[in-house]
């Protein structure tokens, strides 16, 4: 059997034997429709998307509470288009790996067709136009990672390409954020048409950083007279133009050889993973968790799918937001980022082994449970504890989801402000003592010494991409690992970088202990060993 509709059309015996669901609605009725009425269009291919916004349109169409699919576009890599796309007829195959040792497969057509965000291409920028100019279009959503939404570098000047595209205008958007606003003017021009625009990308505030680069886009277009003004009026009309905020919660780690050779095993070809021209790792299939949450503000101009039938929670944005903050700053992400700093330096290359070393899970849990949920925001949709219990005792743990901490080590830089620094301000705000934080700034020591790429054994080890990596690493040079005396005072500089924290730490008592830390993680072989188990005892 191989990912296609023709083997999923003819072949279905086989497929039910290899215990794979298979779609019960008509996929060429639904394209149909689709391209004759779209209403949902999704910037970022990825698996996030793939496997879980997906999975969202498979639920609704298969349930006969939606007509439609999604057309999936990519703004940054085609070759997930050509390769992923329209080579497996824009089929994917959806593997669960429950904690419970199960696994559940699924073959999800919910999207329609593939589309690049590819303005030099006149065929692609010609169908996106078609598509932002049809009344029935109520949603475009993204999951481009929040790098997507940036216009400047961390020195605050524009990026060379976001350049170029003011200077440029409209017709040869590059940046994906021009090729959204060019294509919201295209929709301005067709009428002034209503449309919510959705980030679901995992960072806070997204739809207010995504308007916010949408808007700069467009308010450089209407100064250098490529749009009339009116249509920043337009954009910024909650009521025609809405950017809702979100909260977007499931892991979908790199396809593992473990999941292609048990496909493999079942009859299912083709399934090998490869590598892009942009160095993205993506198979046909997606292997991931089984929970999912998707919080949504319910703010649809144009109307919407019954999301909440398929399990997304439609709310307000004050709900949003402390959704968001809870699984941000407590509950997940914080816990994600202190394991992989040393699992990274114990040479882990498995969350889910991590969970068995008693160090790392009293690290996770006294982050969460002691430090954590005496200053978490409660969203009121969800428990806070229940969330973390959920994390620590079926989801981190989960052997069969192979989910490595390099992958969560990216861009560590973009992320502590939000997974730690608002708990330092929640401290502060309350009047808490900061001095009785332990695993806090023992996550944050961990990251300095991740940075000098070698591990506790004195080995040399890869550090995950991150936009700071060099400016940080130069920071740090000439600290050696197994000598205290080479750091003495050398962290402060990067400690007091409200850019990267959130707040400057070498106004709080915090910045002591995390250099007192990192001194005790430079003595050598096993340092960090050490370090966890005396201060977790």
């Amino acid at each position: 059997m191989k990912l296609s509709l023709d083997s999923i059309l003819n072949e279905k015996p086989a497929w039910e034997k290899a215990g794979v669901k298979l779609p019960s609605f008509d996929i060429a009725a639904m394209r149909a429709r689709t391209e004759a009425a779209p209403e949902w269009i999704h910037f970022g291919a990825g698996n996030i998307f793939r496997g879980f916004i997906g999975s969202l349109a498979q639920r609704l169409l298969d349930a006969g509470l939606a007509e439609t699919g999604i057309i999936a576009c990519d703004t940054f890599d085609y070759d997930i288009i050509d390769r992923m796309y329209t080579a497996q007829d824009n089929l994917t195959l959806n593997v669960l790996l429950n904690p419970d040792g199960t696994v559940s497969k699924e073959v999800l057509a919910g999207v329609a067709r593939g589309v690049k965000a590819d303005f030099s291409d006149p065929a692609a920028k010609a169908a996106l136009r078609a598509i932002f100019r049809a009344p029935s279009l109520k949603m475009l959503s993204f999951t481009i990672t929040e790098k997507g939404y940036q216009l400047r570098r961390p020195d605050g000047s524009l990026l060379p390409v976001v350049e170029a595209d003011m200077k440029d205008g409209p017709e040869t958007s590059r940046h994906a954020m021009a090729v959204v606003a060019a294509l919201l003017l295209e929709r301005y021009h067709a009428g002034k048409l209503p449309l919510a625009v959705v980030s679901m990308d995992n960072c806070s505030h997204n739809g207010e950083k995504l308007k916010a680069s949408v808007v700069e886009m467009a308010k450089a277009w209407v100064a250098n007279g490529f749009a009339p003004a009116d249509y920043l009026a337009y954009l910024e009309d909650e009521a025609v133009v809405s950017f809702p905020w979100s909260m977007i919660d499931k892991i979908t780690p790199r396809p593992h050889p473990r999941v292609v050779e048990m496909l493999a095993k079942d009859g299912i070809e083709g399934m090998e993973p490869i590598v892009t021209s942009k160095k993205t790792f993506i198979a046909p299939f997606v292997n991931a968790e089984k929970p999912q949450y998707l919080v949504i503000e319910d703010r649809f101009p144009n109307g919407r799918p019954p999301l909440e039938k398929a399990g997304v929670y439609l709310t307000d944005r004050e709900t949003v937001n402390k959704t968001e903050k809870m699984k941000v700053t407590t509950c997940l992400n914080p816990l994600h980022t202190a394991m992989s700093m040393y699992g990274c330096l114990l040479g882990y290359t498995l969350i889910c082994e991590e969970m068995k070393d008693a160090d790392i899970v009293k690290l996770v849990k006294r982050l969460g449970y002691v430090e954590g949920l005496p200053v978490v925001v409660d969203p009121g949709i969800l428990s806070p504890k229940a969330f973390i219990d959920e994390v620590v005792n079926e989801r981190l743990p989960n052997v069969f989801m192979p989910d490595d901490p390099r992958r969560i080590a990216t861009d560590t830089s973009q992320k502590v402000g939000i997974r730690f620094g608002e708990t330092v301000k929640s401290y502060l705000a309350t009047g808490r003592d900061l001095r009785g934080l332990v695993a806090l700034p023992l996550a944050l020591a961990g990251w300095m010494r991740y940075l000098l790429a070698v591990n506790d054994a004195g080995e040399p080890m890869e550090v995950s991409a991150d936009p700071l990596k060099d400016e940080l690493q130069a920071q740090l040079a000439g600290i050696v690992w197994n000598d205290p005396s080479t750091g003495a005072g050398r962290l402060r500089p990067i400690l007091a970088k409200v850019s990267i924290f959130g707040v400057d730490l070498t106004q709080t008592p915090l910045a002591a202990k995390i250099e007192g830390y990192f001194l005790r993680l430079l003595e050598g072989p096993g340092a960090a060993r050490r370090l966890l188990r005396a201060e977790l005892a």
